[in-house]
């Protein structure tokens, strides 16, 4: 599908993702309800002997599962690749169509289309257990709905890196597989904590990641959003828009931010050509007298899926800005 086609939509579940609430944080303990399992059955049990169990989604709804799920429907491409870092990409028995992560997954049927719950699909899947995605990216109607149809839903909206882990966790026990979802998140925590190492005591330039950008409109990291608190973590100082994301031109020229990271190169080829890229950023109005375009700091960006996209690879997003914000930190690492 051609790049403009799939635009639209990304934009839609993007701005989405960036308007999250919250600091995030480096440490393990997730805020109370965030994900939370009612039970906390031993890791040195067989699958069988965990269940039933019964889990706190996102949501804060208890959800009772009577054994482990063999048959699995998932909402989000985040929910996707937890369950497959957990040894279970097997259970899937539906997907969205913007799951692209394992390949394995493109084979899997879609019962989301174009962001839109198709409910029959979901339902002839026959799924032991589907996990949609909160803050509207699945739509509440559509949980309500799936519930009174007697499916087991979790819902699932991690809105820090604290709750990327807990979620990872919840999952873990979900699948009957705790242990992958400890060792899982030990080797995220450890990666964060390289790369908050790496980025110690640098400059912090004031950094614009454009989400997306048209008609004079700039969408970037929503206030106290998931996004800026990676670009925090990464050693940046995030320029950051209103609680959806919104930064005003007035805001911009006002901020005059010192780096430019175009996270709209992902799915704008035009944009991939760092010279090409200054060359239309420059030519916006308003935008030539910006500092990070008058010292040529306009970088385009490639990674912003796993970088707005709140599963295993979040810390791969996390690598990549660190990189990008400050790549003499890193130019001389194996």
């Amino acid at each position: 599908m051609a790049p403009h086609r799939l635009l639209a939509p990304l934009v839609v579940l993007c701005l989405a993702l960036v308007a999250c609430a919250g600091p995030a944080g480096t440490s393990s303990p997730s805020a109370p309800g965030a994900g939370t399992p009612t039970a906390s059955p031993s890791t040195a049990s067989s699958p069988a002997s965990l269940f039933p169990l019964t889990l706190t989604d996102d949501a804060g709804r208890e959800v009772l599962l009577e054994a482990s799920p063999e048959r699995i429907v998932s909402l989000a491409p985040s929910n996707t690749e937890i369950v497959c870092a957990l040894d279970a990409c097997d259970r899937l028995v539906g997907v969205t169509d913007f799951d692209d992560y394992p390949p394995q997954v493109l084979e899997i049927d879609k019962v989301v289309v174009a962001a839109a719950v198709d409910v029959e699909r979901v339902v002839a899947a026959e799924p032991d257990l589907v996990l949609a995605a909160g803050n509207e990216l699945t739509p509440s109607t559509v949980i309500a709905q799936l519930d009174d149809l007697g499916l087991t839903v979790l819902v699932l909206y991690p809105e820090t890196l604290d709750e990327v882990y807990a979620d990872i966790e919840l999952l873990g026990r979900a699948v009957g597989n705790p242990d992958a979802a400890a060792d899982l998140v030990a080797g995220m925590e450890q990666r964060v904590h390289a790369v908050v190492e790496a980025v110690e005591g640098a400059d912090r330039p004031l950094t614009l990641y454009e989400v997306f950008h048209g008609e004079g409109t700039t969408y970037t990291a929503g206030e106290g959003s998931f996004l800026a608190s990676l670009l925090d973590l990464a050693g940046a100082e995030p320029l950051t828009g209103d609680a959806q994301g919104l930064l005003t031109p007035e805001a911009l020229v006002a901020a005059d931010p010192e780096l430019i990271l175009l996270g709209t190169a992902s799915y704008d080829p035009s944009l991939a050509d760092p010279g090409t890229a200054l060359e239309t950023v420059a030519a916006r109005t308003g935008w030539s007298e910006l500092r990070a375009v008058r010292d040529e700091r306009v970088v385009p960006y490639v990674e912003d899926i796993v970088t707005t996209r709140p599963g295993p690879r979040i810390v791969d997003g996390l690598e990549a800005l660190a990189r990008a914000i400050h790549p003499d930190r890193f130019d001389a690492a194996p």
